[in-house]
């Protein structure tokens, strides 16, 4: 695993994100209202709106261009909406956000989310 230090906690505000910046694409790491936090790739499976910018509310983010909502543990779109992104492992330590920026598989499938919607 590759971990990134991107910042302290208190940096991102809550019910909101901070955008890093890697090679491979732009990843959004959002804090939510209970402080978590959680990371996906900044584009929505839909038409790549970025999710950075969208709203998040409870462990959601609403999409700023088609309101499609996503699922911030999993990546995926809520129903009635298909489709995912992909995400990445986060952890928080002595107030510190780190970001593995290799992206996490699909739980169901094995396969990383980034490619599946690639590929659909």
């Amino acid at each position: 695993m590759s971990w990134i230090e991107v910042g302290e906690l208190s940096e991102i505000p809550r019910l909101g994100s901070r955008v890093v910046r890697l090679p491979g694409g732009d990843v959004a790491v959002f804090r939510t209202g209970d402080d978590r936090v959680f990371a996906l790739r900044d584009a929505c499976p839909h038409r790549g709106g970025p999710l950075s910018q969208g709203i998040v509310h409870g462990h959601r983010v609403t999409c700023p261009l088609h309101n499609w909502v996503i699922e911030l543990e999993t990546g995926e779109a809520a129903g009635p909406d298909t489709g995912c992104t992909a995400g990445y492992a986060v952890k928080v330590q002595q107030g510190r956000v780190w970001l593995n920026v290799e992206p996490a598989r699909d739980s169901q499938s094995g396969e990383a989310c980034l490619q599946r919607v690639a590929s659909a």
